[in-house]
């Protein structure tokens, strides 16, 4: 019996070491084979792998001008392990031009976990970036005596010209949100923060590249593990072409230079913007390198808002530029005919007076080339009220449907979202919801909302659906969505309610602005131009001049729109910038330089 219980023991020992081996083995087999953590970490003491940054694609405008491109710059790198405890702290400080405390500062801030997730003491940081070869000079030379300290490599944008710096945008270093929504960025990383380069972020960035270097038990470099088998070449972002003509934005910069407004033009064929300017700006050289956040911050507090892009997000009333689109609704609509004619008694009309006396009773043709504002009260009177007034006023609400309905078809009260143009505002043309709320549902009619009829009251647009309007009169129908990528065929074509056969009339009546009405001062005959003037009532202040126009009349190829404020009438400071456009943009040349001076020399705003 004794005998048995000792050899039933021997098996129990054996069974409790055999299990103990095959854990030993299972935990070996899972730490090296299924968990590569351990090895990651023991290749990390082994290994180091740095990154090789893209270049950033480049920005050319239509005519193939180099807008943005790359400079070479310099970033401070540092290992933490491999500083050990005898760094020469001071003498690193005298290589990078700064003071203990500054050192102390930002050793401080990249080693918190807390501000930065990224940190480990065995991979690189970014200890300072964005430094020219200058800042580097003397680092450079002394770069033996510092353990774990390296210099990398990197690019900033750069500017061929002072202009388009909302357009373009910027790039900046990214931020936590970023890291964690897009694993291609790590702390340190570039993006692009706002415009185009925003926009088109994974095309212009490229795929980084690595290098791994071998290093020894002490942490030094000793060269490219396996003589680079694991290495792979940055690949540049592609460069990207804008529909932008740089010649007529530049122009435009100009001419609004010490004014707040806008300029949008487009090709109406194809819906491509030509030039998008928003006044005042800034020279895109600021917001490079590490002058950035403190530049940034003095074009956020300055009091005239220059961050803010006007040509995409200011709204304004549009004046008597609306009247075309009243034109037009009310000929789709049965409203008017092109034959109608309505009185107008000038000053003394009522309830809607006109600016001056041009005689009585007006045609459509003279109402546009006039800007006769009795005649588009009474057309849009009777467009709202065509089948009667109605009971509970139904005919009414319904008209005012359709009428709104149409209005919207010319691509105001919404943004363009198969666009690739950033940062738009909707604008707003109201509903009948709307005035139910302030009136009731049988509390207002046509005399209420009068002032609809001559783009004021509730109507609000932004000076890109204003060249839009353009475009659509231009093209007699329809609009290409207007975008800022170059030969971009992916865009769709929106054809509006108003049926093509209706819009003759109306540029005909926008070629006597030019020859006979507000536009014909600045009109050059042998563009064939085509516009309409407005002075927009200003609740806050003098009020705004506003043009819209195309040219060629037959076969137009720009489309624009002006915007400048508190500069009173359409025809004196919004017109001429206009023109000036269309003239550079179709002949390649000005043949009004005095005209030029006069709109650049006169500011409204300090600069």
């Amino acid at each position: 019996m004794l005998n048995d219980n000792n050899y039933k023991k021997h098996y129990v020992i054996s069974g409790i070491a055999i299990g103990i081996v095959a854990i030993y083995i299972c935990r070996l087999f899972f730490l090296q084979i299924i968990d590569q953590s351990t090895k990651e970490k023991a290749d990390n003491n082994a290994l180091v792998r740095q990154t090789i940054y893209p270049g950033r694609g480049l920005i050319y405008d239509r005519n193939d001008s180099l807008l943005v491109f790359n400079q070479p710059i310099y970033e401070v790198m540092f290992i933490s392990k491999e500083m050990g405890d005898h760094f020469d702290t001071l003498g690193f400080c005298k290589a990078m031009d700064i003071t203990r405390a500054e050192f102390d500062e930002r050793m401080a801030y990249v080693t918190d976990r807390n501000r930065n997730r990224s940190y480990s003491n065995y991979t690189q940081q970014v200890f300072r970036g964005q430094l020219s070869k200058e800042d580097i000079s003397v680092l450079q030379q002394t770069l033996f005596n510092f353990p774990g300290i390296s210099i990398r490599k990197r690019t900033l944008r750069d500017y061929t010209y002072c202009s388009a710096a909302h357009l373009l945008g910027s790039v900046g270093e990214v931020n936590q949100r970023d890291i964690d929504n897009d694993p291609y960025y790590q702390a340190g990383d570039y993006s692009g923060r706002d415009g185009i380069e925003r926009r088109y972020e994974t095309i212009l960035r490229g795929e980084k590249g690595v290098e791994v270097l071998m290093r020894d038990s002490r942490g030094r470099i000793q060269g490219s593990y396996h003589n680079g088998e694991l290495d792979h070449e940055p690949l540049a972002g592609q460069d990207i072409t804008l529909s932008i003509d740089i010649r007529i934005q530049l122009l435009a910069e100009q001419l609004l230079s010490g004014k707040m407004g806008s300029v949008v033009a487009i090709e109406p064929h194809t819906g491509e913007v030509l030039a998008l300017v928003s006044s005042p700006a800034w020279d895109p050289h600021t917001l490079v390198g590490r002058q950035r956040s403190q530049n940034y911050n003095k074009l956020l507090h300055d009091p005239h808002k220059p961050l803010m892009n006007r040509a995409l997000q200011a709204q304004y009333p549009p004046g008597s530029t609306f009247k075309l689109l009243q034109a037009l609704v009310g000929l789709q609509e049965g409203g008017i005919t092109e034959q109608s004619m309505y009185p107008c008694n000038g000053p003394s009309s009522t309830p809607i007076k006109c600016t001056h006396n041009h005689g009585s009773p007006v045609s459509l043709e003279q109402a546009i080339e006039q800007s006769c504002n009795p005649y588009f009260w009474q057309a849009f009177r009777d467009i709202l009220q065509k089948d009667g007034y109605g009971k509970q006023n139904k005919n009414f609400r319904a008209n005012y449907e359709r009428w709104r309905k149409d209005i919207l078809s010319f691509g105001f009260g919404s943004k363009f979202e198969d666009s690739d143009i950033p940062d738009q505002v909707s604008g707003s043309i109201p509903s009948t919801a709307f005035y139910d709320r302030y009136y009731g549902k049988t509390g207002w009619k046509a005399i209420t909302i009068r002032s609809l009829s001559i783009g004021q009251g509730e109507i609000l647009v932004t000076p890109l659906q204003l060249a839009n309007e353009a475009a659509c009169i231009a093209n007699e129908g329809y609009y290409i969505t207007p975008h800022l990528l170059h030969n971009d065929s992916s865009l769709t074509r929106h054809t509006t309610n108003v049926d093509p056969k209706y819009f003759p009339v109306v540029k005909t009546g926008m070629h006597r602005v030019m020859t006979n009405g507000t536009g014909r001062w600045y009109n050059i005959e042998a563009l064939n131009m085509c516009g309409k003037t407005g002075t927009v009532q200003n609740p806050h202040g003098k009020d705004h001049a506003v043009f819209i126009g195309f040219a060629p009349m037959d076969d137009p190829k720009i489309a624009v729109a002006v915007v400048v404020e508190n500069a009173g009438f359409g025809a004196t400071w919004a017109c001429p910038v206009a023109t000036l456009m269309m003239e550079k943009y179709l002949t390649d040349s000005i043949s009004r330089p005095d005209l030029v001076n006069k709109l650049t020399t006169t500011h409204f705003i300090s600069e």
